[in-house]
């Protein structure tokens, strides 16, 4: 049984990750089924578009570890050919095909990079309190480009990220204020890579946006708690945390629990997300 809050006691810390608060902000339901749930229900198939951006991440990873004499791009399309996931694809000729593409992909990006300038932190785990939330998250790089820290995020989606997607995401606002609370210095710019195109969607926050972003952050985890306390009071599931059908509900992991998700959007093949962008 849950202790009651007594007067006077501090509140208790809403613990979470930037995926986590997205989670609930677009579908209560999908939150509930994946963070509250217990046992929690069986996901669907793994995706391959998440394959694909698990490779990327882990080779991008695996090359800032190799010494400096082999972080060259042929190196970096190598990591991608050892680190490749094949869950998810249509069968093996799509996953190698796309493999290769993968390993093209990073190898250019890579070229890019100065391999001699070292990151201040790759898959970085940071953290951050504040009065209402126990936050945490991992980085996927963290530049110091001369004493200013920067959140990089790599991207593989279809679509290039723009300034604004930059600016209003509260992932990244997020993790700016991880790392600034968790290596005591201060960090304002954030960017997104967009690997397939290398587009680089970047912002500057300062502390009037970082504090918007954290209180819509907070407004979510109040939202959230208090679904929470109405469900443990034997509110319904479906009213405490209401399905919020849209298109994305053909990409979600418990689209089999939920009858209102399968109505909304129509079923999508593992691979569908990869294959709106094969040749022809």
């Amino acid at each position: 049984m849950d202790q009651l809050q007594l007067d006077g006691m501090p509140r208790r810390l809403f613990v979470c990750t930037p995926s986590k608060l997205s989670a609930f902000a677009e579908c209560p339901r999908r939150y509930r089924m994946a963070y509250l749930d217990r046992p929690a229900p069986p996901k669907g198939p793994p995706w391959a578009h998440n394959s694909l951006g698990s490779s990327v991440h882990n080779a991008l990873r695996a090359w800032w570890d190799e010494p400096l004499a082999r972080r060259t791009p042929t190196r970096a399309a190598h990591l991608v050919r050892l680190l490749w996931i094949t869950d998810g694809w249509r069968d093996a000729e799509q996953s190698a095909s796309w493999r290769e593409r993968a390993a093209e992909m990073v190898g250019r990006y890579v070229a890019t990079l100065d391999p001699s300038r070292e990151p201040r932190a790759v898959e970085r785990q940071v953290a951050a309190r504040t009065e209402r939330l126990a936050l945490s998250g991992r980085v996927d790089r963290l530049d110091d480009r001369d004493g200013e820290l920067v959140v990089v995020d790599y991207k593989t989606g279809r679509r290039p990220p723009t300034d604004d997607d930059a600016r209003t995401s509260q992932a990244l606002a997020l993790y700016a204020l991880a790392v600034s609370r968790t290596l005591r210095r201060p960090c304002w710019r954030v960017e997104l890579h967009h690997l397939p195109t290398g587009t680089v969607a970047g912002a500057e926050h300062d502390e009037a946006s970082l504090r918007r972003h954290l209180g819509r952050a907070e407004a979510l985890a109040d939202d959230a708690e208090r679904a929470g306390e109405a469900l443990r009071s034997d509110t319904g599931p479906d009213t405490a945390f209401p399905p919020q059908p849209s298109r994305l509900c053909s990409w979600c992991d418990y689209r089999r629990h939920c009858p209102e998700g399968r109505a909304a959007a129509p079923d999508r093949e593992s691979w569908d997300a990869v294959a709106d962008r094969e040749p022809g």
